[in-house]
């Protein structure tokens, strides 16, 4: 990485930007709404990697390119083909866009500049704060397609909002809007969409100005994380992998992805 005012370092779909101590990281594929393939996953992860160990980064900000949309979650149409759009190998414990189960011990905002269906919901519930465009919405629609959220999006949705509103957002794979989201806590902050990113930023920089020793160990207090993981997350991921193998196996799943791709209503078997 890069590092200096307003220097850039391009990849084929991440962009990385350090401006004084702040890393901002940006999805750029806006014609597909930001969704997540290998390259985006591996790309992020490695954004992450390098900031880490980097003690000029004191913030992480993570963001979409365009103003439609911050992340569409997986790229269904990569999967249709039978590709993995998680990191995989030494790096599969990043997680989905190499970032849901990425151990960052320096404070993450996610600027949600636009929806953030299915992974971008997960992916702003990975981050330690939110900023929402007016016009973002959040939701885990991944039932309607015979998946299930294994971002992370199944079990930290309802640690992070009412298990009730949780559960059936989940089980219904409805969205809410930032309004309804800020009210739920889901987010930090709601701010007109031209004003997403800046305000984001603006946010980093007073975090970034504040003594980084005591930021970080202030994020593990808070956070219960020791060694780089969260403790009570263990089984969670354990169960959530699980879960997800076996509805992956399925005839379900199958016919979700291509329906999707043949852009026509699934026909479910339960099987």
């Amino acid at each position: 990485m890069t590092t200096g005012e307003g220097t850039d370092l391009h990849t084929q779909a991440v962009l990385t930007q350090q401006r004084g101590n702040v890393l901002l990281i940006t999805i750029n594929r806006p014609r597909a709404r930001n969704c997540v393939n290998r390259v985006v996953a591996e790309a992020i992860g490695e954004a992450l990697e390098t900031a880490e160990t980097d003690p000029t980064v004191r913030v992480i900000v993570l963001t979409g390119a365009g103003d439609r949309a911050f992340c569409a979650g997986a790229d269904l149409k990569a999967l249709a083909n039978g590709e993995d759009v998680n990191p995989e190998g030494p790096r599969a414990h990043w997680g989905f866009a190499g970032y849901v189960n990425h151990p960052v011990s320096k404070p993450t905002i996610a600027a949600v500049n636009g929806f953030a269906l299915g992974g971008g919901t997960e992916l702003a519930l990975a981050s330690d704060l939110v900023v929402a465009a007016d016009t973002a919405e959040f939701g885990l629609p991944e039932v309607r397609r015979g998946l299930v959220a294994a971002g992370g999006g199944a079990f930290r949705l309802a640690q992070q909002i009412p298990r009730k509103v949780a559960l059936e957002m989940v089980f219904t794979g409805a969205a809410i809007s930032a309004s309804r989201a800020l009210a739920l806590g889901l987010v930090s902050r709601v701010v007109p969409q031209c004003q997403v990113l800046s305000a984001a930023l603006e946010l980093a920089e007073v975090i970034a100005a504040n003594a980084p020793l005591a930021v970080q160990a202030t994020k593990r207090i808070a956070g219960g994380i020791t060694d780089g993981a969260v403790e009570r997350d263990h089984a969670d991921w354990a169960l959530n992998w699980a879960e997800a193998g076996h509805v992956r196996r399925s005839q379900d799943y199958q016919e979700g992805v291509r329906a999707f791709a043949e852009k026509r209503t699934p026909n479910w078997t339960g099987r």
